[in-house]
């Protein structure tokens, strides 16, 4: 995967660095670990600015950033420096594991000072510190700061750039400066001037956005391995799925709109459907020729068929289409439509209509057979999702084996970038691009070659498209379509099919949901099973 580095960004935003901590843990990297190489390379970078055996003041917050401070406290003293740690806030508000753990470990070190600052008035007492010391750690606030920061934070950094202006010393910043905006550079109500940022795995943007504040950045590696960012992993997953409001209504999760099925197919149009209804989406209308309507609807009475005259889809349905397709917030087109020639014309209108409107769509199957000729037809928005043979017709070009992962990226790339859409092909692993951002799927199994899988994927990429960009929705939806199929050969054996997966997506996203403890129908459930047990 080594020649594929290239594609990942050199500047992260917050989001994908917290998906790419959480794909870290999920790979076998702690989050004990990579506080542990933050904080000792935040001691490195304070033994390069002062020299050794000084004076260091570490003022940590409650959270992650708070633990990292503790670390480097600790190493520093380890290295002769006379140390005192300054907490803002009850220790016993500490907010991780990780950190609490840490804040343990320095109670027992008599050789550090600690002194915890809960008030506003306490600060006489940092500003005792501060006015002898030969630098300042700021590890208060991290990356995930929101909002305006007040209170004792706010004072406290107002103190610390005072000290600095009158004492012109030294301030280590800890991944970003304390109330600046990672990603935007913004100033929070009150932020740190920085001498130096420490900042962990990658550069943020808003440190570059704002230099004044940031001062010399120092990217630092806490053992992030690239496969945390090229693999779609949980990280991907928690952080793309919503988190749905106690108030949602019908309609806020989306609706989509599935059009395919003919004389000949009727299962693959019902399968994205349920797929997509299986993923949360409040509705689903599927648009099928009338000859296989009924069969459609007899999957389930979730569904809400439009009949359309004849045995396929027809120029003489758009009307009807362009109706259902206003309602629709994403359209998947292609499960089962064959590719006759009234079909051709029909999908050739529809997508010239989406590429206008901007609508979201995802192309499967016989869909992406009719583009082979009207790569035109293909915009920003746009997933589609061919194996290596609908690839093949799609682009005239082969793809390289799949034991040749690297080159078949590249040609995935290439050809994202000429069609200017995403490409979601499917494999052994998936490869999932817009041109620009590349990641790779490794859920899933061989017990999933087998007819109807493919459907149920695009159902996942519709339902994700409602909430999220193409390439994330594409990216998580291979990645929960090969979950729940890796969950059902578990439980099953290695002989399933595409309606074995419909049970299991269930299962999958509820990994990645919090529940709800303010529902009183949890607590009655949860009151009930303990009674039974």
């Amino acid at each position: 995967m080594r020649k594929l580095l290239k594609y990942l960004p050199q500047v992260i935003k917050v989001r994908d660095m917290y998906i790419a901590e959480e794909n870290a843990r999920a790979l076998g990297i702690s989050s004990l670990q990579m506080m542990e190489v933050a904080g000792r390379s935040v001691a490195d970078v304070v033994t390069k600015y002062v020299g050794c055996g000084k004076r260091v003041v570490v003022v940590c917050g409650l959270g992650n950033n708070g633990g990292d401070g503790f670390v480097a406290a600790r190493y520093l003293s380890c290295r002769g420096y006379d140390v005192s740690v300054a907490l803002l806030g009850d220790p016993k508000d500490i907010r991780t594991d990780e950190a609490r753990r840490n804040w343990s470990t320095l109670q027992l070190m008599n050789c550090i000072e600690k002194v915890v600052i809960k008030e506003v008035d306490d600060l006489q007492v940092l500003r005792s510190l501060l006015m002898s010391t030969d630098c300042v750690v700021d590890a208060i606030l991290g990356i995930g700061v929101r909002g305006t920061v007040r209170g004792i934070y706010a004072k406290c950094i107002e103190l610390i750039n005072s000290i600095r202006e009158e004492r012109k010393i030294p301030i280590v910043s800890v991944d970003v400066p304390s109330g600046l905006s990672a990603d935007t550079g913004e100033v929070l109500g009150q932020a740190i001037k920085a001498t130096v940022t420490v900042t962990f795995h990658k550069v943020k943007e808003g440190l570059l956005k704002a230099k004044e504040y940031s001062g010399d950045v120092i990217v630092v590696d806490i053992g992030i391995p690239p496969e945390a960012e090229l693999l779609v992993g949980p990280g991907d997953a928690r952080y793309t799925l919503p988190k749905w409001s106690p108030y949602v209504k019908k309609g806020d999760r989306g609706r989509v709109l599935v059009i395919g099925g003919s004389v000949e197919y009727s299962g693959a149009p019902a399968l994205t459907a349920l797929a997509a209804l299986s993923a949360g989406v409040d509705l689903v209308i599927v648009a099928t020729p009338s000859t296989v309507a009924s069969v459609v609807r007899s999957y389930s009475p979730n569904l809400i068929v439009k009949a359309l005259p004849g045995d396929y889809v027809s120029p003489r349905h758009i009307p009807t289409l362009l109706e259902l397709v206003n309602r629709a917030d994403v359209v998947a087109i292609g499960p089962g439509l064959t590719t006759v020639d009234d079909v051709r014309d029909a999908v050739t209108e529809l997508m010239k209509y989406l590429k206008e409107s901007g609508k979201s769509v995802v192309i499967d199957a016989d869909g992406i057979k009719v583009l082979r000729e009207r790569h035109d037809l293909l915009y920003e928005k746009a997933v589609v999702t061919p194996h290596a043979g609908e690839f093949r017709i799609l682009t005239g070009q082969e793809l390289p084996p799949p034991d040749k992962l690297e080159e078949r990226c590249e040609v995935a790339i290439e050809w994202a970038r000429k069609l200017g859409c995403t490409l979601l092909i499917k494999g052994p692993q998936d490869i999932v691009t817009d041109g620009k951002v590349l990641k790779i799927n490794a859920t899933g199994n061989q017990a999933m070659a087998v007819g109807g899988t493919g459907d149920v994927l695009t159902g996942l990429v519709a339902a994700l498209l409602c909430w999220s960009t193409p390439v994330r929705a594409a990216a998580v939806a291979a990645f929960i379509n090969g979950l729940a199929g890796d969950l059902a050969v578990r439980e099953m054996g290695g002989r399933i099919t595409a309606t074995d997966l419909l049970k299991y997506i269930p299962r999958v996203f509820r990994l990645f949901e919090v529940p709800s403890t303010s529902s009183y129908g949890t607590v009655v459930i949860e009151y009930l099973e303990r009674r039974q047990s």
